[in-house]
């Protein structure tokens, strides 16, 4: 799933080009180009598929020109993970009416890769033998506010949990009382399935979407498949697949995973996986002084000299035409910040 702004990552991540496109630690490959690496190790090239915007179409293939034009499934516009997976999905049973499927976004950081590669192949096993939907949990490090959690119960299943309740984005006591429990691991947004399973939980909790993608089954890998989701998509409801789906099937499980996660959804989260100083503070792509601070982290386009005195807890981020200086326990905020810029700015600067 590559279709995303990340707006939480403003103003790094823009309209124009969202955090998956970006190459945030210099290793010379993108969040996107990372992900598709990793998923090579794991399933044939050519089973690979990016459900990306229309927008994204031309950025994604100068940047993974190995993928075949087919292997592109573009939304005429967002529409949340719901109706991109079962885009997807339809898509993948016209090619495979019995396939096993892996759905990740294309913007996470993994540091394990080989422990990333034991839980998928694991995953997909388990999921050919056992009509469930599964997600890979992460045990948490700390009581983020930013991430879904889930519930595990005692009942397992070749070490495999089942899951009793999600919670989306709880207050901070309320994911206190999460950590300390030890009943909740962090929803990682990664799922396994086989296409019928899915498609069956689409029919019970999301009919609309699946009445909509029925209507056109024939139409799929065939050359009436665009214009036929230029036609539907635009109908199918803005919902996410944890909301429209998972929080309601009965047959939920989790993998609980340690492969080194970061979603990289917030500047919080890129601040833990950087580099950092003893005063905890971090910067990426440019020089950095920092008297009498803390718990920063500075992000420059440019080589830059950032000079910072007495500041805690802030992001500092500078992209094309926008600084950014922010409270880092307050960057949830962010998105407001830019919905207020377009409304009193315009569109320059989002």
């Amino acid at each position: 799933m590559s279709g995303g702004v990340g707006s939480r990552f403003w103003p790094f991540s823009k309209e124009n080009k969202p955090k998956q496109f970006l190459d945030f630690f210099g290793t010379g490959r993108s969040l996107l180009q990372s992900t598709y690496d990793r998923f090579k190790k794991v399933v044939p090239a050519e089973n690979i598929y990016i459900v990306t915007n229309d927008a994204y179409a031309e950025m994604t293939k100068k940047q993974l020109p190995e993928l075949k034009d087919n292997q592109l499934l573009l939304e005429p516009m967002r529409r949340n993970t719901a109706p991109a997976i079962a885009f997807a999905t339809y898509r993948i049973q016209a090619i495979n009416p019995n396939a096993n499927i892996i759905v990740a976004p294309s913007d996470h950081l993994i540091m394990k890769e080989d422990q990333f590669e034991v839980d998928m192949i694991k995953g997909l096993e388990f999921v050919s033998e056992n009509p469930v939907l599964l997600t890979l949990g992460i045990t948490p490090s700390r009581p983020e506010t930013g991430y879904g959690y889930i519930q595990v119960t005692d009942k397992e299943k070749d070490g495999i949990h089942k899951v009793k309740a999600f919670t989306e984005k709880p207050n901070i006591d309320l994911a206190t009382k999460f950590v300390e429990s030890g009943e909740f691991v962090w929803n990682s947004g990664i799922f396994l399935w086989n296409v019928n399973t899915i498609l069956d939980a689409f029919k019970i909790h999301l009919p609309e979407v699946s009445q909509r993608f029925s209507e056109g089954k024939e139409l799929f890998n065939t050359p009436s498949e665009k214009e036929f989701i230029d036609t539907c998509f635009p109908f199918c409801p803005n919902v996410s697949i944890d909301y429209g789906v998972m929080e309601k099937a009965e047959n939920v499980y989790v993998n609980i995973s340690n492969f080194g996660w970061s979603d990289l959804g917030t500047w919080g989260a890129l601040h833990e996986v950087s580099e950092r100083d003893e005063n905890n503070n971090a910067n990426l792509n440019c020089k950095t002084l920092f008297i009498e601070s803390s718990d920063n982290i500075v992000a420059m386009n440019e080589d830059k000299l950032v000079v910072l005195q007495g500041l805690e807890d802030y992001i500092v981020a500078e992209s094309d035409n926008v600084l950014l200086i922010c409270k880092k326990s307050e960057e949830q905020r962010i998105k407001h910040f830019v919905t207020d810029v377009k409304f009193r700015y315009g569109d320059e600067y989002v």
